[in-house]
C-alpha cells in the first residue's frame, strides 16, 4: 500500500507528457536506430561541454581574469592549447558533426515527440546547418586552419552585406530572427518545454527534479544570451555599424561593459554553464 502510495504521489508531479510510457519500437532497422541514438548522444554531450567551456570562458572574463573570446570559436581554442588539444578539439568536432547529422535525420524522418510537422523539421534542419558550421570550425582548429575568430568572421560578412543595396535590411532581418529565437528558448525554459523531450520516467525522483531546475535555468539564460545577440546585431544595422554584429563574444562583453556589467556577466555565465550541465543530463535521457 505504501508503494502504491509514494508512485501515485510522484506521479501527480509529471505532466502529461511526462506520464507517458516509453515509446515502443519495431523490430526492423535496429542498426540504424543505434547509430541515430548514438550520434544524438555523442552530439548532445559535445554541445554540452562546448557550452560548459563558454560559461567558464565569461567567468574568468567577468573576473577580469582573461579576455579571451567567449563563444564557440573560444571554446575550441581553449581546448586546443593544452598537450593534447587537437585530441579534444577533434573529439568535440566529431561530436558537433554527430549532431548535424542527427537533426538533419530529424528534418528528413520527422523529430521524436513533435511528429513529422513542417515547423519541427525545418527547425531540424536549421539547427542542422548551425552546428555543422561548428563542427567545420573545430576541425579548422584542430588542424590549425583559420586564424580569423568567430566573432571577426560574422563582422566581415556583416560589413560586406551592408555595402550591397538592402544589406542593412537583412542583417536588421537577421538579428529580429536572432532575437525572436532567443525570446522563444526563454519560453521554452520558463514553461519547462525541454521536459517532454527527455525520458523523465527513467530518472528517480531526485534527480528528475535536479534536472528539471537546470533545464529552466540553463535554457532560460541561453535564451537571453541569444536574445542580446541579436538585439546588438539589429543595432550594428540601424547604427552601420559591423562591430557590434559579433555573435555570443559581443553579447557576454556588452554585458560586462554595462553598469553592473561584472555581476550581468556573472549571472549570464551561471547560466550557460548551468545550461551545459543540463546539457548533459539531455545526452543521457533525450527521447531520439
Amino acid at each position: 500500500m505504501t508503494v502504491l502510495s509514494q508512485v501515485d504521489g510522484g506521479r501527480r508531479h509529471l505532466g502529461k507528457s511526462e506520464m507517458a510510457s516509453p515509446p515502443t519500437r519495431s523490430s526492423g532497422s535496429h542498426v540504424g536506430d543505434s547509430a541515430r541514438v548514438g550520434a544524438a548522444r555523442l552530439g548532445l554531450t559535445a554541445r554540452a561541454a562546448v557550452y560548459l567551456l563558454i560559461g567558464f570562458l565569461a567567468v574568468a572574463l567577468a573576473t577580469g581574469h582573461s579576455t579571451k573570446e567567449t563563444d564557440q570559436w573560444g571554446a575550441f581554442q581553449q581546448l586546443n592549447g593544452g598537450s593534447a588539444g587537437h585530441v579534444l578539439v577533434l573529439v568535440v568536432a566529431v561530436g558537433l558533426a554527430a549532431y548535424a547529422l542527427w537533426r538533419f535525420t530529424e528534418a528528413a524522418f520527422g523529430v521524436a515527440v513533435e511528429g513529422r510537422g513542417a515547423a519541427a523539421r525545418l527547425k531540424s534542419l536549421f539547427r542542422g546547418c548551425v552546428y555543422a558550421f561548428f563542427a567545420l570550425n573545430a576541425f579548422q582548429v584542430a588542424f590549425g586552419g583559420r586564424s580569423a575568430s568567430q566573432a571577426q568572421r560574422q563582422q566581415t560578412i556583416a560589413a560586406k552585406v551592408m555595402h550591397h543595396s538592402a544589406g542593412r535590411w537583412a542583417i536588421a532581418a537577421v538579428g529580429a530572427i536572432v532575437v525572436l529565437v532567443g525570446l522563444m528558448l526563454v519560453f521554452e525554459g520558463l514553461r519547462r518545454k525541454f521536459r517532454k523531450f527527455l525520458n523523465t520516467w527513467e530518472m528517480p525522483p531526485l534527480v528528475r527534479r535536479a534536472v528539471t531546475v537546470l533545464g529552466t535555468v540553463g535554457t532560460t539564460a541561453r535564451g537571453a544570451v541569444f536574445a542580446l545577440a541579436g538585439v546588438l546585431v539589429v543595432e550594428a544595422a540601424v547604427q552601420y555599424n559591423p562591430a557590434k554584429a559579433a555573435g555570443i563574444d559581443g553579447a557576454l562583453r556588452s554585458l560586462r561593459d554595462a553598469p553592473a556589467g561584472p555581476w550581468l556577466l556573472g549571472a549570464a555565465a551561471a547560466g550557460l554553464v548551468t545550461f551545459g550541465l543540463y546539457g548533459l543530463a539531455e545526452a543521457r535521457w533525450r527521447r531520439v
